[in-house]
């Protein structure tokens, strides 16, 4: 099993860190080689580490969206070959950094006006569409803990109080 280091955009990266996903997109590799997910930023940063099915499709193993690690390479788009040792480095830090999971309450709420809730159930899923999560906040707050609730938008907290700057 080989090891890399696949590049992606940043606009890729931005796409990853919006919707829930269990392939990398764009992606392939040999069946069962292993790969650093890295986003070409500046600084670059692995955001997660997969393995190539049997179709060569990259599955996310360890997803590292929300906590990425520093990546020392600069590279271009792209597969390039890790040697094991970096490899190792990065999928221990990983271990170390990846949180447990808990269950969070996750919401959009719209006030529509329509006739019949068929209609204002259509409308939301419309307004959902059209607005997308660029435009739309969602809330999301862990479970039992109504006061932590934050708006994200575009997968990233945002401030929705229009008293505060």
């Amino acid at each position: 099993m080989a090891k890399w280091a696949v590049v992606v955009a940043e606009e890729r990266y931005s796409q990853e860190r919006l919707y829930a996903s269990q392939f990398v997109p764009d992606a392939e590799l040999p069946a069962g080689d292993e790969a650093l997910l890295v986003a070409a930023l500046d600084p670059p940063v692995v955001f997660g580490i997969a393995r190539a099915d049997a179709e060569g499709r990259l599955r996310y193993t360890v997803n590292l969206i929300d906590a990425p690690l520093p990546f020392g390479a600069t590279l271009e788009p792209g597969p390039h070959p890790v040697d094991e040792a970096a490899f190792t480095a990065v999928t221990s830090a990983a271990r170390t950094a990846r949180a447990g999971k808990r269950t969070w309450l996750v919401s959009v709420d719209l006030p529509i006006e329509a006739a019949s809730p068929g209609e204002a159930v259509r409308e939301f899923w419309a307004y959902v569409r059209d607005l997308g999560p660029a435009e739309l906040p969602a809330y999301v707050w862990p479970v039992g803990d109504e006061l932590a609730m934050q708006a994200f938008v575009l997968g990233a907290e945002a401030n929705q109080d229009p008293e505060e700057e």
